[in-house]
């Protein structure tokens, strides 16, 4: 059924999203591929099955992951980013990809040694298993829960962007750190602000799809990594609208083709579709316009 198809995409493509919201975020302000946004994700899922597993109601569970997944990502800046953003070299956006790989490898080393390489499952019961039918469609509450998240979190953080002074100043240092720091705006503050909220919303998303598919795993950032750099590109880099539509629009292909086409193709179409947009809009489908709700730099 098509109209299945389609919402299990929507589906898909609304977790893509909350993976991919913190991690174009960075990308704005800082200019800087943050591959260890994974190992954060990951970090999440896992602190939220601990304290399930201890004993802990999953709502403490879920504001543990929420607090520490921030605090993670604040300390990667801190240890990678921050020193070579200080040292102002020229090949600093490079060197800071690097150092999120190592960082990344840390963070999953971690939780592989943690788990002894075990895949973890939420014990029975954590989220309730409900189903709901409209339409002829069937959906879940999980999946309902999914996608109101996904609404909250992007409204939260346009109007975060937009309306707050908070968001303003984190506009200006996108824009320009040196001239937001001319006219008083503490950049510092800026980065401790853009990677708590990255690296809540990475524990969010990591929470999410643990319960979704009830597998935790030290390696469950590394696929989703893949996804959010198509989603980043093909959506604008830096632009939170853009990756939130190209995030939707993965799910609903994705789902199409494992749906209806030979298995294996999946990916060859998705990364051929990726090919040909950077063949004619190299800044993304949305990253040629300006938008409102941008915060990348110009």
């Amino acid at each position: 059924m098509i109209a299945q198809q389609l919402l299990n995409g929507l589906i898909s493509g609304a977790v893509y999203a909350l993976f991919a919201l913190g991690f174009t975020l960075i990308f704005g302000v800082q200019k800087v591929l943050n591959l260890a946004h994974g190992g954060v994700f990951m970090a999440g899922a896992f602190i939220a099955y601990y304290a399930v597993v201890i004993g802990l109601p999953f709502w403490v569970g879920f504001l543990l992951a929420v607090i520490a997944s921030g605090l993670i990502a604040v300390l990667i800046d801190l240890i990678a980013f921050r020193p070579l953003r200080a040292r102002g070299h020229a090949n600093a956006e490079f060197a800071a990809i690097v150092a999120s790989i190592g960082v990344d490898l840390i963070l999953i080393s971690l939780a592989q040694k943690l788990s002894n390489t075990k895949v973890l499952s939420f014990p029975f019961g954590t989220f309730p298993v409900e189903f709901f039918r409209f339409w002829g469609l069937r959906i879940s509450l999980l999946q309902i829960t999914i996608l109101a998240t996904l609404a909250i979190l992007l409204l939260g953080l346009i109007y975060y962007l937009q309306r707050t002074t908070f968001g303003r100043q984190i506009r200006a240092v996108a824009i320009s750190e040196r001239a937001s720091a001319l006219l008083g705006v503490n950049s510092t503050a800026v980065y401790f602000q853009t990677f708590f909220i990255a690296g809540a919303m990475a524990g969010i998303a990591g929470v999410l799809i643990g319960l979704s598919f009830n597998s935790i795993h030290f390696l469950m950032g590394e696929p989703y990594m893949l996804r959010a750099f198509v989603v980043v590109v093909l959506g604008g880099l830096g632009n939170l609208p853009g990756a939130v539509f190209a995030s939707l629009l993965l799910g609903m292909l994705q789902a199409m083709t494992v749906a209806y086409l030979p298995p294996g193709l999946s990916d060859t179409i998705i990364f051929a579709i990726l090919f040909i947009v950077l063949l004619f809009w190299p800044n993304g489908l949305f990253g040629g316009s300006r938008i409102s709700v941008g915060v990348g730099r110009q």
